[in-house]
């Protein structure tokens, strides 16, 4: 790379990371790191990969900067490193919504059949917690929600759901949210809910977009 004026070794660097990111089982475990640190048991579990496939995609993530590994006994927990890696994959989804076409088609023909109601954003959501006019609703896993979640939040399962809508109001409108804006089980969550009766929307990101915004966390 000494043959490169320093402009185009700026460029290959960023040229690594972006490969680094162009997997999408490593976008999935990226967006499972930013819920709470993990093993690679833990994630083999959710993502359905190998234990080979993900401690490989995990050492080219660690390589490029993106995860770290931390002995937890005989185990290795990983997380994400430190900087703006949530706001990065939020702007790698930000334009592919807005330049792929084959992006929009899978909105278009998945996402939105699943739920065509504008979801609440952020600065919505936040002044409707601080009047106290909306129930949260986080369906995440419980390990999930222990690491962080928004204010106030409640944690069901999409599993239990059905036998906890007891414990929801039918008074003050719910919002749902999981681990990112395409993470189906809100999605399944608000159809479940508003088949019972339920005002339901969605929160339109996740825990960790809120999180990287800076806004209030409890853990």
């Amino acid at each position: 790379m000494s043959s490169l004026s320093p402009k185009q070794q700026m460029f290959a660097h960023f040229a690594s990371l972006a490969r680094a990111l162009g997997n999408e089982n490593r976008l999935e475990l990226l967006e499972l790191l930013a819920q709470s640190p993990q093993n690679v048991d833990a994630l083999t579990a959710t993502t359905g990969l190998s234990f080979a496939n993900v401690s490989q995609h995990l050492q080219h993530m660690r390589k490029a900067g993106l995860v770290v590994g931390e002995r937890d006994g005989k185990n290795v927990r990983y997380r994400l490193q430190d900087g703006p890696i949530v706001e990065a994959v939020t702007a790698l989804r930000t334009l592919a919504e807005h330049n792929m076409a084959e992006v929009r088609g899978v909105i278009d023909g998945y996402f939105l059949e699943l739920d065509s109601m504008e979801p609440i954003g952020p600065n919505e959501l936040l002044l409707r917690l601080e009047a106290g006019s909306v129930t949260l609703l986080d369906v995440r896993p419980e390990d999930e929600f222990r690491a962080g979640h928004l204010p106030s939040a409640k944690n069901i399962t999409l599993e239990k759901l059905a036998g906890q809508l007891a414990d929801l109001p039918r008074d003050t409108e719910i919002v749902a949210y999981c681990r990112g804006p395409y993470c189906v089980l809100s999605f399944e969550a608000v159809q479940a809910l508003r088949a019972e009766g339920f005002t339901v929307r969605r929160y339109k990101d996740g825990f960790p977009e809120w999180k990287a915004a800076g806004l209030p966390v409890e853990s």
